[in-house]
């Protein structure tokens, strides 16, 4: 009786150490991924001054899925659009 249970002790042992090795091994690809920087493209453009010209940009940038960041003004009379993806 005592072997029995013994033998059910090792084999919880087992199989508990092999499903944390497992786990273990897999969560390994997943923190390499976690810790790789991210990597931005920028793009600056200059439009005129006027709405629909900037809204135009704005949309056109948008939907190639560039994000605004900053609205700086170039030589105060041409804006300047920079976009980050």
């Amino acid at each position: 009786m005592q072997n029995i249970r013994l033998s059910i002790a090792w084999f919880i042992t087992g199989v508990s150490l092999s499903t944390v090795s497992f786990l273990l091994l897999i969560g390994q690809p997943f923190a390499v991924k976690a810790q790789e920087p991210k990597r931005f493209q920028y793009r600056i453009v200059e439009v005129l001054p006027d709405t629909q010209n900037m809204q135009t940009k704005l949309n056109e940038f948008g939907a190639g899925g560039w994000e605004l960041v900053a609205v700086p003004m170039g030589s105060m009379t041409e804006p300047r659009l920079i976009f980050k993806k």
